[in-house]
């Protein structure tokens, strides 16, 4: 089967997650703004998103290409500095995207990173707001402090997830070549 990395990044930590899954697989990496990322000339997607205010960056690409992608494999890498679990899961499920998406997608969180010094204002400002509603000590420090939580060996479930979907074009490709030639013997018994 025929992939490709569809990412939405806003401070770059899912952009490289996504450089370093395609150095792995071989897969054609496309920015969701970029005018050539059109996920039709694939028959499996790589989606990859930030999580920003509890949602996924990119679910109005989602949404907007939904009736078309639908019924193709997908996989999700989400980045932030939450760790999987059910409030990221939460948070996924709440991105107002359809529920067949959030049954079908197979996830994998990875974590990210947030240096307070490349933040716009608001981003910072609303952090910092967080940080003191936040009733983990060890969260709310990092919300006002930063992180860097970038590992590429954390990729692997993401690259075993790919490495799947494309040995089925293999399998496929296996069962095809048999059906050929049985049939082919058929004939040729007749």
């Amino acid at each position: 089967m025929k992939g490709a990395i569809f990412y939405a990044s806003k401070y770059g930590s899912t952009a490289q997650y996504a450089k370093w899954i395609s150095e792995a697989t071989g897969l054609p990496v496309f920015d969701v703004k970029s005018e050539y990322a059109d996920p039709m000339n694939y028959d499996f997607l790589v989606l990859g998103s930030p999580i920003l205010y509890y949602k996924l960056l990119n679910r109005r690409w989602i949404e907007s290409h939904w009736s078309k992608i639908k019924n193709k494999p997908m996989i999700l890498f989400s980045v932030s500095g939450a760790g999987a679990g059910n409030k990221l899961d939460g948070w996924i499920s709440n991105s107002d995207l359809p529920l067949s998406f959030t049954l079908k997608v197979k996830h994998v969180a990875l974590k990210g990173r947030q240096i307070p010094e490349e933040l716009s204002f608001y981003d910072r400002v609303m952090l910092r707001i967080a940080a003191m509603k936040n009733p983990d000590p060890q969260a709310s420090k990092e919300e006002r402090e930063g992180f860097d939580y970038m590992d590429k060996n954390s990729i692997e479930p993401v690259v075993k997830l790919i490495q799947e979907l494309q040995s089925k074009k293999v399998e496929k490709a296996s069962l095809s070549a048999d059906k050929i030639i049985t049939k082919a013997g058929s004939i040729l018994k007749s």
